[in-house]
């Protein structure tokens, strides 16, 4: 999933899940998300590729795209946890395919707390999900 992310479609993801009545939904919304994300080659899945700090076993690379100036960061992620992977592609729809600058200048804690992760996610899946941002975010500082 190496899309452009707009403000637009990020706007759309909050209120899809402002449209769904119960966390429930939302879980089964998560799930079928991540049903869609492209898949991950397994020859990138290493142990250098491997998120430390998750639970479940994710994996996430940065393929970035030379030809534009500024780079775009493109990501390629994989979990295999069904609703762990679900928050990959979401955090895919927000980071990949933007600059460095731009995945910085993400407020990316406004965007968890608009879509309510922190009061609807198990510790070890919060714990995770702020891994991964971490990985993407030390990721756009070494292409800053």
């Amino acid at each position: 999933m190496s899309v452009a992310v707009t403000e637009s479609s990020i706007e759309d993801l909050i209120e899809s899940f402002e449209f769904l009545d119960d966390w429930e939904e939302r879980y089964r919304y998560i799930i079928d998300m991540g049903r869609k994300l492209s898949p991950m080659d397994d020859a990138l899945k290493t142990e250098s590729s491997r998120v430390q700090g998750c639970t479940s076993q994710v994996w996430l690379v940065c393929n970035p795209d030379q030809e534009q100036t500024p780079v775009r960061l493109n990501f390629i992620a994989d979990s295999d946890a069904h609703i762990v992977r679900g928050l990959v592609a979401v955090l895919m729809m927000i980071f990949s395919g933007k600059t460095a600058q731009e995945i910085l200048d993400t407020d990316i804690e406004d965007i968890l707390k608009r879509l309510e992760f922190a009061q609807h996610l198990s510790p070890n899946r919060a714990n995770g999900l702020h891994a991964m941002v971490k990985r993407i975010q030390a990721t756009a500082e070494n292409y800053r």
